[in-house]
Formats: structure tokens, sequence, C-alpha cells
């Protein structure tokens, strides 16, 4: 293979500095590198290998569920899905348009305007991200049950003596789930959309104001169409994740895809017909994907110049300032504040209850599991990173969009898609081993912690690869150039240059799949080993039983941790608008 060498090219006689005539142009230094180096099949057939790894729960559910003997199809379609798609349906509207209007209200309103306490909210509305929807479900159920301490004062104080005699909304129910599933998800909708508006040019807004738009019709006419894509994306994470959900709309008892998948499976025993939901859940994922291209459009909005203005804020003064205050801090205290009260009052009063019922041992196997799956994580998305840059194939962009689809499926669609072939696996190798040895291998992968660091891992992948694709492009091309120069390999370039640069970039990877790792409860549930208890599903199981009290610690503990990376997030979006240190 030839080496790509910065040396003058000739043009009669006089010397034109390196890196020049690219088609008649100038040629530049990671175009060299790439030409060096696209013939290289190594990364390209990596790069396809680990996105065919992460495309094997797809290719099993879709195997299964296609070619099952036990034609399920009639009975699902005349008694389980149309209950649950349909409550799934609404489950999704009902969280999605909630969402949709606090998160974007809320982001115009700090990101627009001066009001007390506006500085603090805009650090306090992220915080419900750090809780998993499940916790929240917990909470607001110890709260607002009959035997709850809402409901004992309301009876208290109005001199009943049963539910009969008065009316009180129920937190098990499809609103209830609505609601909670909206406290702890809109952040995605506040973050996106802050990050919209944040960027957004100045000079657009005031020539509105001068053609006479009011502060509203701004907002309505210019900004929203602006930030349509923003939203579209945040809105899709809001479903996505609404759909992923087993724990907290299980506990209020509201049936979706992932409660029947969960149903069939493991109460019915009937792994094919918990295929075929799966499917349909599949499909959903595909469907809300294209809705969510389809809502962002063709449009593409950017400055026509490299100058930016500081945001003007406008003063909201008065009581109209305190009700801007009130907007603000309401989410924040249903989502965040409420919650955490509960947790620590119950995680200090039965603190020794919690140890003694295996809180330090399921937090340790949190930690076993969430730090592998970060290393295998940020290991492989360090892999297609670097293959995407030093490779000019069409397949290599492929399989990095491909590679991170993970992130789409629910959790227990990809629990039972990596379920069967590693039980296919499983039972080949055990056949071979009797029919030539005489003994059976039993289980080897299934039930196993490799079977759950693989299949989170393949969830969690794209966060890892969108961390590390961002710090490997704020890495100059000409250094690529110059270590090849040197007579660096890419494999050595990667060694001793690029490692070194992003380690910092490695670290925030790590940090958030490690995050999402720990707080992850439906393919935990669905594909840990038997008495494996991490404080997800050590939170799940005593929730289940009842003793609420004696899961706080655990659940307090998953919260504080999630922290970490949601004031980071906020951190890098609030101060993204360039020339301006405001956000």
């Amino acid at each position: 293979m030839p080496e790509a060498v910065l040396t003058p090219l000739p043009t009669g006689g006089r010397s034109e500095p390196p890196q020049r005539r690219r088609s008649g142009g100038w040629r530049s230094a990671s175009g060299m590198f790439r030409s060096s180096s696209s013939d290289q099949p190594f990364w390209t057939v990596l790069a396809l290998g680990v996105a065919a790894l992460m495309l094997l729960p797809v290719a099993g559910i879709c195997a299964l569920a296609l070619s099952s003997t036990n034609n399920e199809w009639p009975h699902l379609l005349s008694t389980v899905l149309p209950v649950a798609a349909w409550s799934t349906f609404v489950l999704v509207c009902g969280t999605g348009a909630v969402t949709l209007v606090v998160g974007t209200a809320t982001a115009w309103l700090v990101t627009m305007y001066r009001f007390p306490g506006r500085a603090l909210f805009d650090r306090l509305l992220v915080l419900p991200l750090a809780i998993p929807t499940y916790i929240v479900a917990y909470c607001y159920v110890e709260l607002l049950d009959f035997g709850g301490p809402v409901q004992s004062a309301v009876r208290s104080i109005g001199g009943f003596a049963t539910p009969r005699d008065y009316w009180f909304p129920d937190i098990r129910s499809q609103g209830g789930a609505i609601a909670v599933l909206s406290a702890v998800l809109y952040p995605y909708v506040y973050l996106t959309a802050r990050a919209s508006f944040v960027q957004q040019s100045m000079c657009v807004l005031e020539v509105a104001r001068t053609l006479g738009q009011s502060s509203l019709g701004t907002f309505r006419r210019v900004a929203l169409p602006l930030a349509r894509p923003a939203l579209a994306a945040g809105c899709a994470l809001v479903v996505m994740e609404t759909l992923n959900d087993l724990g907290a709309v299980q506990y209020l008892g509201v049936e979706t895809l992932s409660v029947s998948i969960y149903v069939t499976w493991l109460q019915r025993a009937n792994l094919p017909g918990a295929t075929q939901i799966a499917l349909v859940g599949l499909f959903a994922v595909v469907l809300v994907l294209v809705l969510e291209r389809l809502a962002r459009g063709d449009s593409r909005f950017h400055h026509t110049t490299g100058r930016y203005r500081a945001i003007a804020f406008q003063d909201i003064e008065g009581w109209r300032g305190y009700m801007a205050a009130a907007a603000c801090a309401l989410p924040v205290i249903i989502g965040f504040a409420v919650p955490v009260v509960v947790l620590a009052r119950h995680a200090i009063t039965h603190a020794a209850d919690a140890v003694a019922d295996g809180f330090l041992p399921a937090a340790m196997n949190s930690i076993l599991v969430a730090g592998a799956v970060a290393a295998v994580a940020v290991f492989l998305s360090l892999l297609l990173a670097y293959a995407g840059r030093v490779s000019s194939q069409r397949l290599v962009a492929v399989a990095l969009r491909t590679a991170g689809l993970g992130y789409a499926l629910p959790g227990t669609v990809l629990a039972i898609g990596v379920l069967i072939p590693f039980a296919a696996f499983d039972n080949g190798i055990d056949a071979f081993m009797r029919d030539r040895f005489g003994f059976g291998t039993g289980l080897i992968l299934s039930g196993t912690i490799f079977a759950l660091v693989f299949a989170l891992t393949t969830r969690f992948l794209t966060v890892a690869l969108g961390n590390i694709e961002a710090g490997l492009q704020k890495v100059s091309p000409n250094l690529d150039a110059a270590a090849r120069t040197l007579g660096e390999t890419p494999f050595s370039a990667l060694r001793r240059v690029h490692l070194p640069l992003l380690l910092p970039a490695m670290g925030a990877a790590g940090l958030l799949v490690f995050v999402d790792a720990m707080k992850e409860l439906p393919a935990t549930l669905l594909l840990r080993p038997f008495n494996f208890e991490t404080l997800a599903t050590h939170v799940y199981g005593l929730t289940a039983l009842e003793q609420f009290e004696r899961a706080a610690l655990g659940a307090l503990a998953i919260v504080l941790v999630g922290l970490v990376p949601v004031l980071m997030l906020h951190r890098t979006i609030s101060g993204s608008r360039p020339g301006s240190g405001s956000g």
C-alpha cells in the first residue's frame, strides 16, 4: 500500500503548498488519509461485524415470530393485541402531548425571559430525568393510594368512612400513568427545545417584533416553526421511553405492549406468543422513527453570519413574574422534589431493614454490570467511530447508523431478541456434545451475566457512540495525515495519537452508559441470572411485595447516581450558544 506523503506537486517548475490539487482545487489532509486507508478491509469488516452483532436481537425476533409453528396470531388479534395496542396508543399520545406542552413552554420561558428564580429553574427543570419512571410511580402510589397519607388526610378532614363516600383520582389508571410518565419524561423535550431556542437568531425574533408581532405571536409564528426538528426529536425520545417502560405501567395497572410481552413470556410460558407481540412492538418503534423524520421535514435553518448576539432577556415583573416562576416550579416539584422527599423519608427510617434485605449485594451487582456495559460500549464505539473516520466505504457509514438502533428497542423486545439466538447457540452446542461425547453442556450464554451485558450494550451503544464521534470530530484531520507521513498505521495512529485526545469524551460516554445501565429495568429483569439482583430489580421485587419502605434506599441510590450526567448534559446545552456566556 503506498504511503501518503505530503510533498509538493510539480507545477511547471514552481512549488505549491502541499495538499493541493484535488480535482483542480485543494486536497485536504483528511482526504489524503482516507484515500490511503480506505482500501484496507479491516476497518470495514470490523464495523460491519459490530453492526451485525447489534442487529442480532432484531433478526432473532423476526425469525421466530414469522416461522413459529404455533400460530398464535388469531388468538393475539382477538384478545391481547387490541387492548394492549390501544392502551399503548393512548399512553403514548397523552404522554407526548403533555411533555410537548410542558417542555416547550418552560424552555421558552427560561431562554427568553427574566423572572424570579429563572437561573435556578433552568438547572432544576432537568432533574426529573435522573429518576426512573418506575420509582416515581412507586412514590405516587405510596402517597395517593387509599392507604396513603393524602387520602387518609381527606378522610380525616371530611369525616369519610369508605371510598364510596368521596371521590379521589385513581393513580392506578391510564390517566395516572400519563401523569407519572409526563412528570419524568418532559425534560427530553425541554432539553431539545432549550438547545434550539438558545441557537436561534435574535435578529429574526426582533424583526418579527418590529412587524407588529406580540411575544406570543413571535413564539407561535417564528420560534416554534424554527424549533420543529428539535421538538420532533424530543417527542420521539419521550415516545421511545414510553414504549420501553415496564415497571411503572405494570404497577399502575396499564396493559401496554411491554407488559403483554412480559406476562405472555413469563406468566403464561408462551415464548412464541411473546415474540409475536414483540414484533408488533418493533413495528411501533419503526413507525415512530418514520413519523419523527416526517415531522422534522426537509427544512434546514442556519445563521448567515458568524456573529452571535447575546440573548436579550425580557423582564417579567410583578405577579406575572411569580406566575412564570410557579409554572417552572410545578414540574420540578411533581417530577423530582416530591418523589425524592418520599424516598429520603423511607430510606432514613428503614435503612437497617434495606441493608438486611440485600441492598449492598444489589448495589455491588449493579456496579459490576453497569461498569462492564460501559467498558464494552465505549470500546466498541471507539472502534466504530474510528472506522468511520479512516474508511470512505459507504458500508461503514451504514454500519454506524444501524449499530445504534438498539436504543430504539424496548427492553422487553430486546430481551426476547437476545434470548432467541443465545438459546439456539446453547441448544446447538449441547446437542453436538451429547452426540459426539455423550454429555451435555447445558446453558452457556442464556441466563448469564454475559447475556445481560450484551443486551444492555446493544441498547446503550448509541449513547457512547454519539459522544465519541463528537470528540473525534474535534481532532484535526491534519494529525491523521502527519501520523501517516511518520509511518504510523491507522491502528497505531489511533493508539498513539487519537486515544490520548479522546480520553475526556470516552470518560463522559462511559459515565452516561453506566448510569443508563444502572437504571434499566425491563431487560435486566428478564435476562439476569437466577438469584442475581441489581438495584433496579431489587427495588422492583420489594415493591411488588408491597415493601416499598425497604426498597427506598436502593431507589434513592439510583436517583443520586443519575443526577451526575443530567447536570453535565444541562451544562453543555445551556452554554452552547457561540459568542455568549448566557444561555
